[in-house]
């Protein structure tokens, strides 16, 4: 560029093949424009990752920038940093503005370029920051703000057919990395070097289903002896002992896209407090997944593994909820409340949903069976009941290694 404009087209390179075809997008633009026209929206500024990549199929790397999707009852465009260069046009459905460095609220110049001035506004409330918010009613000068968040994300829950066959197959790489992960562990060695096994076998097992998609954010969590004690612990350099209880996690990423598979297993021998608890988690487990019915609510499905556990004086050892949502989600984007096995979710399960079913029961070092115990499968919601599309075989007869 010859000026120093606050905002241009960087149109470089062809349209790659995005995770869905056109008409997907299109839809879901659709259902999102429905949305807008009940609220009386001119514009919703959307401003998360999850939603810019449900929305457009383009995943950005934030790096401390902003970012949006503007879209209007005409158009979507998406809204990056010049650092970018064509990778947001090439990479997204509809149309890519990029804003320059060169002064600080360019970012918010692009927006109120695409979405206009003095409209009702749609953005993300659980998203934005407050300064963020008021530098872009500043730009905006809209009539209201009215926040979208909730909607987007009821929209999410519900998967099309298309998203359905990706999240079946990241399942089933998931499970590849489960099969790495259980044939490196030995005594001795490190988790660090057995999730990096695991981790080897999701990304080429990636890289060979989808030869198109973008790589990015696949990773494993093996955790060994007390640091099994929560679900989202680092992997470490400890090194594995006899009788070790094991949490075995496996999170290949294809296009945004999140799956998991989660299980507990012992190095070598499973002496018999650890057997009990072992065996009671497994069953709530299976518990769980019977009562993933359609026509179900998620407070009711959790009140009936919290009364099992309860029964067994063992819900006092359960540390979250049972289950959550599958889609555009990763550790640090997308998550939908709406759709968790809690006591507060009232969400009433649907055909089409996906949903996982993880009971974890953590006992304290110095009890008997100490350590964390996590199953977890995932389940498609279907018509007559749940799809389990995990094939990791869980459970004492399957996991305890030699």
């Amino acid at each position: 560029m010859s000026e120093r404009t606050p905002f241009y087209r960087m149109h470089n390179g062809a349209k790659a093949t995005l995770p869905f075809p056109e008409l997907e997008y299109e839809t879901r633009l659709r259902g999102l424009r429905r949305s807008m026209d009940e609220k009386g929206l001119g514009a919703a500024v959307l401003t998360s990752m999850h939603n810019i990549a449900y929305y457009s199929g383009f995943l950005y790397c934030a790096f401390g920038r902003p970012y949006a999707l503007v879209v209007t009852p005409d158009s979507s465009v998406t809204i990056s940093a010049g650092i970018d260069a064509g990778q947001p046009w090439r990479r997204s459905h509809g149309d890519s503005l990029t804003y320059s460095d060169w002064a600080r609220d360019n970012f918010e110049r692009a927006v109120a370029h695409v979405a206009g001035e003095g409209q009702v506004v749609g953005y993300e409330a659980d998203h934005l920051t407050l300064a963020t918010r008021d530098r872009l009613e500043d730009a905006l000068r809209p009539l209201v703000m009215v926040d979208i968040a909730p909607d987007t994300m009821r929209q999410r829950m519900r998967k099309s057919p298309a998203e359905l066959a990706l999240i079946r197959e990241g399942a089933r790489i998931a499970d590849i990395g489960g099969a790495a992960i259980r044939e490196a562990i030995r005594e001795g060695v490190r988790e660090i070097d057995i999730a990096m096994a695991g981790r080897d076998a999701m990304e080429l097992a990636i890289a060979e289903a989808f030869p198109e998609a973008e790589y990015r954010d696949t990773w494993v969590w093996f955790q060994s002896g007390p640091n099994t004690d929560g679900a989202h612990n680092p992997v470490t350099s400890r090194r594995l002992a006899h009788g070790d209880i094991l949490s075995l996690n496996t999170f290949p990423m294809i296009s945004g896209y999140y799956t998991a598979l989660e299980r507990t297993l012992f190095l070598g021998e499973v002496d018999a407090a650890s057997l009990e608890i072992w065996e009671a988690n497994v069953a709530a487990h299976e518990l769980g997944i019977s009562l993933l019915q359609p026509g179900t609510s998620c407070a009711q499905v959790t009140a009936g593994i919290n009364d099992f556990l309860a029964d067994r004086d063992l819900l006092q050892y359960r540390s979250f909820g049972y289950g959550h949502s599958f889609g555009v989600l990763s550790h640090y984007y997308g998550r939908e409340a709406g759709l968790e096995l809690r006591e507060d979710i009232d969400t009433v399960l649907e055909p089409g949903m996906v949903i996982s079913m993880e009971p974890m029961l953590t006992i304290p070092e110095g009890t008997p069976g100490a350590g964390g115990y996590r199953e977890h499968d995932i389940l498609i919601i279907g018509e007559d009941g749940p799809e389990n599309i995990t094939g990791f075989p869980y459970g004492p007869a399957h996991n305890v290694v030699a």
